[in-house]
This record gives structure tokens, sequence and C-alpha cells, in this order.
């Protein structure tokens, strides 16, 4: 007998839907098998546990006992995790923007048993609104042409696959230094000169391109790219983009001047953000940028790190049904908490009704004037913000975004010297190691609980993670990680590189209508730029030709996105700076925190960077020894090296000195 059977997953977001009315599968053939027996439609639904119009369209509709008694007698209804499956959600969102113009989610996808789809659309609501058809009045007619324009439904499905799934050929040219300068002043026009960011609103934080002009910074001391970073970093820590009382960025604001956020916060976003604000203290030793580097690294570990271990996907933007009731304040409210405090606060913290019903986010446009009054402040709001309800939080653990969050947590560790940060990252790379890949090699994308789940890693889980381990490499001296990286990316090589092209599933993973590829550095890095990335690590610090082509490959799939539209390629500039400043490489033989911490913080981001005893199998460590019984470091390029270095200031001014 037919029945929802959601409530088996390990998805958090799948779990949510186990009591609705719908008889929910997820995704496998025998979704198939049974439209084809049945020969009805199969309705796809795909969202994500933090998604604010997911839980609307939830409660409007799939709780409704008479649109689930529709949907179930009509058709097979499918729910997908994004997060957990994101070659379905890839394929079908591609689908989705080609016939509406626009995506997003809840993504309501309609398919035919041959798993082609032939109508999408995103939210729909309970009742006709705005010109928009009630979710009702869609399934209705849907039924009506599945019944009696079925061969037409064949054709468009069918169309839309040819057309598609086409494959993408290789992009032709060259990543030079010309096009890095061309990029530069693409984003320049881009930029938001009085609000800084990118575009106009709703602005989300472009944490990659940040990176990138960092990156370009530090190599030719352009005073525009670093602008740029400056603006936008203070600007979005100093908005309601950013939680100034427990730390951590919202995904994204949805006006442009980084006031009222959308309130989940997501891993991915705040791995990426910790990364760029420690790069940009590193650079600038801006105040700013070290207190909101210390203060997101520390809300991972507080409010994202799993009893396990891991790090969470996200923190729901709603509580109680209410978009962002958690964060937001009303002047009344503060006067009842802060006596004396509270004009100052109102004035300091922009609270003016920003938000709806008279609340406000807090903002901290300027920095306070009494410090420990603030701090006083903080705390009294902190304590009455954990009397209210919670947000949900999306428990599993996703191996790319915690390869990110271990990669940021590294590197601010040992820069801001923090060494729970540096611990934190080694127990999660663990779990990575130990529960998602398997025995053969294998990695598995999420777990929760410690439980591994079903959905098999994509190239975004290889190499976040790989790049992760060269990062432990660096600064753990461990060679376990670098044998792991590179099994890693040994794989990448063998099931995810076909005719020139890096695709995004594995080439012996569940086969579906097409193969997915997309090598533009949207919410979070493309996989693509990933490899590109950890596979330059991974040659430098090997000295491998192989490696050092297959990077090459891979970051050439984004020519035509770096030179068209360089917002939406950020990583792959990133990386195309690395190799542009050589890349450099930086041995550290014996045991030295210094030194490590000064080839770090002062080495152009993306250094290779291998730390080891004397003796070490590690190829860019084989061969050095301790000079004069000391540590020492090396600077090299292409495994050809300056003469060693035993002291930490001078290791600074090499790294430092023009190139």
């Amino acid at each position: 007998m037919a029945s929802n059977e959601l409530g088996k997953s390990t998805s958090p977001y799948l779990r949510q839907h186990a009591e609705n009315p719908v008889h929910w599968r997820e995704w496998s053939e025998a979704v198939f098998a049974e439209a084809r027996e049945r020969d009805v439609p199969v309705f796809l639904s795909v969202g994500y546990s933090a998604c604010h119009w997911c839980h609307v369209m939830a409660h409007e509709s799939f709780e409704d006992e008479a649109t689930a008694a529709y949907l179930n007698e009509n058709f097979v209804c499918v729910k997908v995790d994004r997060e957990e499956r994101p070659d379905v959600d890839a394929i079908y969102m591609q689908a989705t923007v080609a016939m509406t113009g626009q995506g997003g989610w809840p993504m309501s996808v309609f398919l035919t048993p041959a798993a082609e789809p032939f109508f999408c659309g995103t939210y729909f609501p309970s009742e006709p609104r705005h010109g928009m058809a009630s979710f009702r009045q869609v399934l209705e007619s849907l039924v009506n042409a599945w019944q009696t324009k079925r061969a037409d439904i064949d054709k468009v499905g069918r169309s839309v696959v040819e057309q598609l799934g086409a494959r993408t050929a290789a992009a032709e040219g060259v990543i030079d230094e010309a096009t890095l300068e061309r990029a530069v002043a693409l984003l320049k026009v881009d930029f938001d000169p009085v609000d800084a960011g990118f575009g106009r609103a709703p602005k989300f934080p472009p944490s990659m391109v940040l990176d990138f002009l960092l990156r370009h910074h530090r190599r030719t001391g352009s005073a525009e790219a670093l602008e740029m970073v400056a603006q936008t970093g203070e600007r979005m820590a100093r908005g309601g983009l950013y939680d100034q009382l427990a730390g951590g960025f919202a995904r994204y604001s949805v006006d442009g001047q980084w006031v009222i956020p959308h309130f989940e916060k997501m891993l991915y976003d705040n791995a990426l953000l910790l990364d760029v604000y420690t790069q940009w203290w590193a650079i600038t030793e801006d105040p700013l940028a070290k207190r909101v580097a210390t203060e997101t690294a520390d809300f991972l570990l507080a409010e994202l790190r799993t009893p396990e271990g891991g790090f969470a996907s996200a923190l729901d933007a709603d509580t109680e049904g209410e978009e962002g009731r958690y964060y937001v304040w009303s002047p009344d409210e503060l006067r009842r908490l802060l006596g004396d405090d509270v004009d100052w606060v109102i004035d300091l913290c922009d609270v003016t009704g920003t938000f709806e019903h008279g609340t406000s986010v807090l903002q901290l446009r300027r920095d306070p004037d009494d410090q420990p009054r603030w701090q006083k402040v903080q705390a009294v709001l902190r304590d009455a913000r954990r009397a209210r309800t919670y947000p949900g939080r999306d428990d599993k653990v996703v191996a790319a975004w915690n390869g990110l969050a271990i990669t940021a947590l590294a590197r601010a560790g040992v820069v801001l010297e923090k060494r729970e940060y540096v611990e934190a990252a080694v127990v999660a790379a663990g779990l990575i190691r130990d529960v998602h890949v398997d025995q053969a090699g294998i990695l598995r994308r999420t777990s929760r609980d410690g439980v591994v789940g079903g959905a098999y890693g994509v190239l975004e889980d290889y190499a976040a993670f790989a790049q992760a381990c060269l990062t432990l490499l660096g600064v753990t001296g461990d060679e376990e990680w670098l044998e792991l990286a590179q099994s890693l990316l040994d794989r990448v090589l063998q099931q995810f590189v076909a005719d020139g092209n890096f695709y995004d599933t594995a080439g012996d993973a569940e086969a579906l209508i097409w193969r997915p590829q997309d090598a533009t550095d949207n919410a979070s890095p493309a996989g693509v730029s990933l490899a590109a990335e950890a596979l330059t690590t991974l040659a430098s610090v090997t000295g491998s030709a192989r490696y050092e082509a297959a990077a090459q490959q891979a970051l050439q799939l984004s020519t035509s996105i770096i030179t068209r539209a360089p917002r939406f390629a950020g990583r792959a500039l990133a990386v195309a700076e690395t190799i542009a400043s050589g890349p450099l490489e930086i041995a550290v033989v014996g045991e030295s925190e210094e030194l490590i911490r000064v080839a770090v913080k002062d080495a152009p981001w993306g250094t290779a960077i291998a730390t080891g005893l004397p003796g070490s199998e590690v190829p860019l460590l084989a061969g050095r020894g301790l000079v004069g019984g000391e540590p020492a470091a090396f600077v090299c390029q292409k495994f050809t090296c300056r003469l060693p270095i035993v002291l930490p200031e001078d290791l600074r001014r090499e790294l430092q000195a023009p190139s």
C-alpha cells in the first residue's frame, strides 16, 4: 500500500516532509518504474531545509489533505534535498531556467516516466494570486494534458533532453596575466561604489570574487582590487547580513545596502567568508577583518559543529513560522532589557524599524566608542535571544562544504594563532575520512549522526575535501593527508574526466538523463574550479606533471565565463592568480610553528605548503633537512628552491619582497 516513505531518510529536509499526507518517495529508479506501471507523470519537488518558500509551499499544499489526495491519485511524487543530490538538482534547474527564464526553490518539475521534464516552475500558491495560477489549477491542467495530449508531452520532454543534454565543448583561449587584469576591470564596472558589492539587490556575499581580488592585489599591488575588497568586507560586516551578537553571515541581503538579510545561515557561505576575512587580515592587519574572522570561526564551532565533529549544513531562516523572528528586535524589547543603555544601542545599531512590524536587524555601522559597554550589551542580548525558539538546524554533514570549512579553519587557526580552530579542522577531516570514504576510496556526499547517506560524492566533494587534506598537510605535517588527497584526486581523473571535459558526476555513478557539468562559481565554487585548485596544489607538492596538466585542463573549462562574466568565475580566477604567482611551494622541515605561521600568513593564498621532519616521504620535503640543527623553510617554484631560511623574520621578508 502506498505511503509516505521519507521517514527512512537521513536528510533532515526530507524528514521535515515525512508526516505530509503526500505519498513522497526518495529519488530512485523504482519511482520511474512505478510511473510506467501506473502510466502517470512524476512530480519532482526539490528544496532544502533552510528554504523559506519551501516551508510555505509545504504548509499551504503538501500538508493539505485534498491536495495530497489529488497528487497521490494522479502522480508519483518525489522529494529531493538539493544539498544531498546536487546532480539531480542541477539537471532539472537547468531545465527550469530554460523553460521559464528563472529558477529557485522550491523547484517543481513534472516528468515523464522516462525522467524527461515537460513542465517546470518553482513556488505555486495554494490560491490564485498576482496573476499566478494556484498549485491545484496547475495540477489539474497537467493531468488533463497528460490524458489528452500525451504525444505532445512526450515530444516536449525529448526535445528538452536533446537540447540541454548536448555536450559542452571545452573552451579555447589562454588565461594569462592580461586576462586577469581584464577581469578586474570588468568587476570594477559591476562594483557598487556607494554600497559596495557587485550588481543590484538582492546582494549575495561575493566571497570567491573577493578571494580573487585579494590574491590579485598580493601579486600586483593593485590598490583598486584591495579597495573593492575593503569596502565590501566592511559593509557586509557592519550591516544586517552579519550577526552582530554571535557572528556568522546570513545567505544574502534582500536590499542593496546589506541591511535586511534572508536569515538562513549556510555552512559554505561562512566557510568561504572566514577564508576571505582571514586573508584580508593577513594582508592588511585590519582589525575589523580579524574580529570578523575570529567571530565567524567561533560561530562555526559554537553553532554548526555536530557531536561527531563535522559541521552542519545550515540554520533555518524561520522560527515558529516567521522569517527572522530569532534575530530581530523591537525598541520596546530593548528598553526592557537594556535600561540606561537603550538609547545608545538604538543609535549605535540603527534600531529604526528596518524589518517588519517595527522590528529591526541589528547593524554596527561604526565601532562602539565604549567597547566594554558594548560587550555587556551583547551578553545581555545573547542571553535574551537564547530564550527564544532556536532556528532549525540541518545537521547533515556535506563533504564538500566541510572541506571548505576545514581549509578555512586550518588557515585561520594558524594565521590568528587559535590552535582550537586547527584541532577542529583535523577532527572534521577525520570524520569525512572515516565515515564518508569507503574501503574502495569512493566518497559519499553526506552523513548524519555519524551514519553515511546513500548519495555518492560529486566532483565538488572530492575536490574540496582533497584541498582540505592538502591544507592539513601544510599545517600539521601528517603525511596521511597527502595520501588521502592523492587517492581522491586520482579517482577524479579516472571517473570525472572524459573527452577533455570535467563532469560533476562520476562515470560509474547513477545515469541521469544527461551528465551534468557546470563551470560557474555561483553560491559555492564549481566542482571544476575546486578540482583546478586541488590539482594545482597536489602538483606543487608532488612535482607531478600529470596533475599540473590536469589542473590546467580543469581551469581551461572556465575560460569563457572568466572573459564574459568574471563575477561568476571567482574561484577559477583565484586559482589562475595562484598559478600566475608561481605557483609557489614552501617546504618547512622540522618543528617550527612560527615558520609555518609565516608561510601561511605571508605567502600568496593558494601557495602549496608541506611540513614535516627530515626524512619525510613527501616529495616537496624529500632531500631537505635541518640547517645547523634548526628547522628551515625552503621557498621553491617547480621544485627549484632558494636558499634555506631559518629565521621567521627572514622568511617574512623573502615572501613579502616584490617578485
